[in-house]
Parts: structure tokens; sequence; C-alpha cells
């Protein structure tokens, strides 16, 4: 009995020992992307090494009403400060995949029990149905892109879950009242609470159990009559039914009112009646990924997927909407004849729910398969676990198969391991991904090859007028190479009068092109024409928003500023302020005056900052409320004020150009 125990001990261990070998490549890759709009918050206001900033840094986030604290806990394991080294936050998320990997074969040994089957093929299922998800290619968009721990903690915290709540189950079949509805209220009220501060995905656990209810328990395992049954109903009602029929009601309310007012949602060129058009195509080609695994796929960028705009444009909207209803429906009918795969198909849609519904999300990602294909190899697993027939071609399979599978994610690993390879592949997967051809330019441009890039560019710009990101990065192009033209500033000005958002990505190019611009190292490229382009942005009815204004208002009078104009980037520093009160912008604006030499603007703005500071933004609900006080009782913005306000005074009085250069950097929390 004891070796017939070990051995499955010892084939999850290969399976880890496998991924590990598998993942290893990919840990010596770079950020990406969401990485830098996350991961600076660690360096925000100093290094985290003390409570004050731990409690402005755990606070910080602005994603979901919760901000995810749980997720930003978890940097904290491999970064106390910013900039920092990917390698660490790498690795913790492949420790965090294998960890998942453990909980999946647990869940999956117990459900395959439940269901009936022997010691032996429950085993073996949950071997292969966890090292078939855990070794698959399609996760490692997931597991490598550091942010997305967001979608992974969502998971741990989910199958752990489950795990209490079925442990708290079987002790109610045995009469043990207290212990059990302990141990079921703590898997489905308290993990879904831990979850749900990792990402919103986590408010799907009671779904998924009440998924495994219907299907598996109930018809098998029903409550003793009396009061353990009464006061199990209440609990799954009260931890299950209810947050379950919460989550589906907002998600029909928003779907509706979508749908109802029509018309483009914020800067999404879609509307949300579109993307529920769209999001079964989507369901159904992430299935082909994941029944159909390529070593390689359009990674993180699908930013060119076509939205349907009706049943029959394009034609496979339809088709798509009726095999997703077919697919649910199907399973829902069959589930008492075969319930594995009622409830992997079933557990798959349910976990799409949040992220491909009604909420005006990007349409399209790959990580947002990681938690609902949890399920999703365990069919399979149980029927090569019974070699009563078949027996050569099923364990011929049960090594083929997560061999091949691990083979394809080393692949995919190696080429997240190689920044420069992995942004030409991309580029040539997605050929009409504004994204996708602009990161490359970009690693073409840091790998002296500039030409390249600027051939990449124009390609795309000629189809695509309108994406600012590619006429920005082909003026950085062409200023590699000798300078730019009139064109190139008519296409800059051409996207600014029709994009509709410009995010971080003009601040960014205008922050490392403004010096350029001043030092006349790019012929053809002056203060003028980017003063131009910032004119133009601001007559963009698309970006008429309170914040792209502030920003664009912002950058102009940094304009002025280096045209030695104090006076006119004190007035648009202080339009700026007005659009946004914000203590932050206030003391980055005074600093910036107080950096050029012009502490007594500097001072005039933190006046006029004191007088409208009664139109400070107020926070909003959830956890920018919480950050806000945190602030306030930590006295942050006062002290913050003061400091620099003493510092401009000091220098005004010294009548000092430059003394406050390397002195104002205050720091300014997200």
């Amino acid at each position: 009995m004891h070796r017939l125990s070990a051995k499955p001990s010892l084939l999850l261990l290969l399976g880890f020992i496998l991924a590990s070998l598998a993942y290893a490549p990919g840990l010596h890759g770079s950020f990406l992307f969401d990485d830098f709009a996350n991961l600076p918050t660690l360096g925000a206001t100093g290094p985290i090494d003390n409570w004050a900033t731990f409690w402005r840094y755990i606070t910080s986030g602005t994603a979901d009403p919760t901000g995810r604290p749980l997720t930003l806990l978890t940097f904290l394991l491999d970064a106390r400060n910013w900039p920092a080294d990917p390698f660490p936050f790498k690795r913790t998320n492949l420790i965090l995949h294998l960890l998942n990997g453990g909980l999946l074969y647990a869940l999956l040994f117990r459900l395959s029990g439940l269901l009936g089957y022997c010691n032996r093929q429950s085993r073996t299922a949950a071997l292969l149905g966890s090292a078939l998800w855990m070794l698959h290619p399609l996760l490692v968009s997931t597991t490598l892109y550091i942010v997305q721990r967001e979608a992974m903690l969502p998971a741990t915290c989910m199958m752990a879950g489950l795990l209490l709540w079925l442990h708290g189950r079987g002790l109610l079949t045995q009469d043990r009242t207290v212990t059990g509805l302990t141990w079921s209220a703590l898997g489905l009220g308290g993990l879904t609470a831990l979850g749900i501060l990792a990402k919103a995905n986590g408010a799907l656990l009671p779904l998924f159990a009440l998924l495994i209810e219907a299907i598996v328990l109930a018809p098998r395992y029903p409550m003793p009559l009396g009061r353990t049954r009464q006061v199990y109903r209440l609990t799954l009602l009260v931890f299950g039914v209810i947050p379950a029929a919460a989550v589906l009601g907002y998600l029909l309310w928003l779907g509706l009112h979508g749908v109802l007012a029509s018309g483009p949602v914020g800067f999404r060129p879609w509307s949300v009646g579109q993307r529920l058009l769209t999001e079964p195509r989507v369901l159904l080609d992430y299935l082909r990924l994941l029944w159909l695994p390529h070593p390689f796929s359009s990674g993180l960028f699908n930013d060119q997927y076509v939205a349907s705009t009706s049943w029959l444009q394009p034609a496979t909207t339809l088709p798509a909407m009726l095999s997703v209803l077919g697919l649910v429906g199907l399973a829902w009918w069959q589930r008492r004849r075969y319930p594995t795969l009622a409830l992997a198909i079933l557990f798959y849609f349910a976990g799409q729910l949040l992220e491909s519904t009604s909420i005006p999300l990007e349409l399209y990602f790959e990580h947002r398969n990681y938690q609902p294909a949890l399920l999703m190899f365990w069919p399979l697993g149980l029927w090569l676990a019974d070699v009563r027939k078949l027996r050569l071609l099923k364990y011929a399979l049960m090594v083929a198969l997560p061999l091949g599978l691990a083979w394809m994610t080393h692949a995919r690993a190696e080429l997240w391991g190689n920044v420069h390879s992995q942004a030409l592949l991309w580029a040539r997967i997605n050929p009409d991904s504004a994204r996708a051809q602009t990161n490359a330019a970009q690693i073409e441009m840091q790998a002296g090859q500039p030409e390249a890039a600027t051939r990449r560019l124009e390609k795309l710009l000629a189809n695509q007028p309108s994406q600012a990101q590619l006429a920005f990065n082909l003026i950085g192009a062409r200023c590699m190479t000798g300078g730019i033209a009139a064109t190139d500033l008519d296409a800059a000005q051409l996207a600014m009068r029709g994009t509709p958002n410009t995010g971080t990505l003009f601040a960014n190019w205008f922050e490392r092109t403004l010096p350029v611009a001043m030092s006349g190292g790019c012929p053809g490229l002056t203060t003028q024409s980017l003063q131009k382009l910032i004119d133009t942005g601001l007559e963009n009815p698309k970006l008429s928003a309170a914040g792209p204004r502030q920003d664009l208002t912002y950058m102009r009078g940094k304009i002025a500023l280096a045209q030695s104009q104090p006076d006119a980037a004190l007035a648009d520093f202080t339009r700026a302020l007005d659009l946004q009160v914000r203590p932050g912008m206030a003391l980055e604006a005074a600093a910036t005056l107080g950096r050029a030499g012009y502490p007594s603007h500097g001072l005039r703005l933190l006046d006029h900052y004191v007088n409208v500071r009664g139109n400070s933004m107020k926070p909003g609900l959830g956890m920018p409320w919480l950050h806000a006080w945190v602030l306030e009782r930590q006295h942050y913005w006062p002290h913050e004020l003061n400091h620099l306000r003493n510092q401009l005074t000091l220098d005004a009085k010294a009548s000092s150009v430059n003394t406050s250069s390397h002195s104002l950097h205050p720091g300014v929390p997200h």
C-alpha cells in the first residue's frame, strides 16, 4: 500500500520537474507592457522598508474596486523598490503555477472519487488532467507575464476554497454539523473574499461550487434529513446562491444597459452589443488553441481582432453564438449521463463570464483561459486512465501528450526569454496589430536598425492613419536616420486629430522627445512642431475628457518652460491643475518649475493649489477611498507640500537658478 501511494507522488513530482524545465528559458525574460503600468508603484513613495510606505503601497491599486491588494502583497516577495530585476517575479509566478498544478491534482482526485471512480483511475486521471493543464503552452502568456499573477492567484484561492468546502460538506453528511459548516463557510466565504482581493475573478468561486453541487454531489450525496440539511441549504444560499446571483445579475444589468445605450464604450471602437456578438468567436478560438495547441500564438497582441457588427458580419458570428449556446445546453442536458464532460464544459464557460461577456474589456487575451481551463483535460484523463480497452494506445498517449505539450511550452518559454525574437515573431504573426508592429519597431531601434523600423511603421500607418503609436514611433525612427520631413509631422497630426486615446503613450514619447527637440538632435523636429501636435490633440473631441486635457496642457507648459517662458508655463500648469485638482499634480508642476530655475513661480503654483484644493477630486469607492484615508492619516500630502515649499523658498531667497536641480523629487502615490 505504501508503494502504491508513493507512486502518484513521484509522478506528480516528475510533472513539477518537467514543467520547471519547460519554463526555465523564459525566466530570464524582461518586463512587458502592463508590467510597467503596475509594478512601478513598488517605488512610488520610496523603498517599502517601513509600515508607512507599506500601507501607502498596499492601498495604491486602482484595478477593480478592491485594488487587488493580495496581488500587490505578493510582489513584495520579489522586490521592495523600483526599478527591479524581473527574474524573481517570474520565478515566483512559476512557483505559483506549480502550486496550482498541485491543487488541481488534489481537486480532480477528489471529484473523481466523488463520482465513484476507483482509487487508481482517480489518481491517474488527476495526474493527467493536472499535468496537461500545467504543461499547456497557452498558459505561458499568463505564467511568464508578471502582472498576470493577478489571474493566477484567484485560481489558487478558488481551488483551495473548493477543497475546503468539499471537506466540510463531507463532514456534514456524517452529521458533524458544526465542524462541517465551519469548513464550508471558510471555503466558500473566506476563500471567495481572498480571491476577490487578488482579482474580481475570485467572485466566481460560488458559481463553480454550485455547478459541482448540481452535477456531482446532489444526485449522489444528498444531505441527511433534518436540521443538518436546513443549515447546509442556508449556508449554500448565503455563500453560494446569493453571490453567484449577484455576479450574474450585475453582468445582465451591464449587458442590457450597454445594448440599450448602443454606441462605442469610452475609447473602445465597439459597443457592448458588438462585444457580446464577438465573444463567442473569441471563446471558440480559445478552445481551438486549448485542444489544438501550437508552440507559438499571437501572444499579448490582439488589438487587430475584428469585432462583430451584426449576426452575419463576419459570417462566423451566428455559427459561433449557436455553437457556444449549443455546448452549454448540451452539457446541462447530459450532466447526469456524462457528469465529467458536462462539468468541464460548464466550468469553462462559467469561468469566462466576467471577462468574456458584458464588461467592456478588450476583446481577446490568452491569459483569460488560466482559471476556466482547469477542468478541461480531466475527462480526457479519465478516459486514458481506463486501460481495459486500447491499453497500448492509451499508455502511449499518457506519455506522448505531456511530453508534446512540454516541448511546445519550452519553445514558447524560449521566446519569452528573448525580447528581440519575441517582438519580431509576434509582429509576423500579427501583421495588422499596431501594438505588435510598434513593439517590434522599438526593439529594432534599440538594436540599431531604424531603417527596418521605419519600413515596418510606414507600411501599417498607411492603412491605420489614426494610430498615434505608429506615427510617434515613426518620428523616432526617422530621427535616428537623419531627421524628419514635413510629411512625418503631418502624419502625426492626423493621428492626433483622430486618436480616441493616447493613454501614457504620448506622455512618455513627449518626455523622451522634448530634450531631442531642444538640443536640435533631430533635424526637422522643433518645439514648435511639438506644440502643434499638442494643440491638435486639444482640438480632438475624443480627447475632451479632463484627464487627457490635463496631460496635454501640462506638456504645453513644459514646452514653454523649455523655451524660457516661465509665466506661460505657470499659466499652463495652473490650467492643467484646475482641470483635475490633485495634490500630486501640484507637487509635480511646482517641482518642475523649481528644477528649471524658477522657484518663485513654483511657490505661486503651490499658493494657487491652496486656494483651489477644496475642489480636489474625490476618491472613488473601495480601495481609492482607503488609500486617500491612509494618506490623510499619515499627513502625507501636507508633509510633502511643506517640504517642497521650504526648498523652493530657500532657492528663491538664494536667487539660484539651478540649486534645486537635484533636490526636488517629491514622491507621488498613484
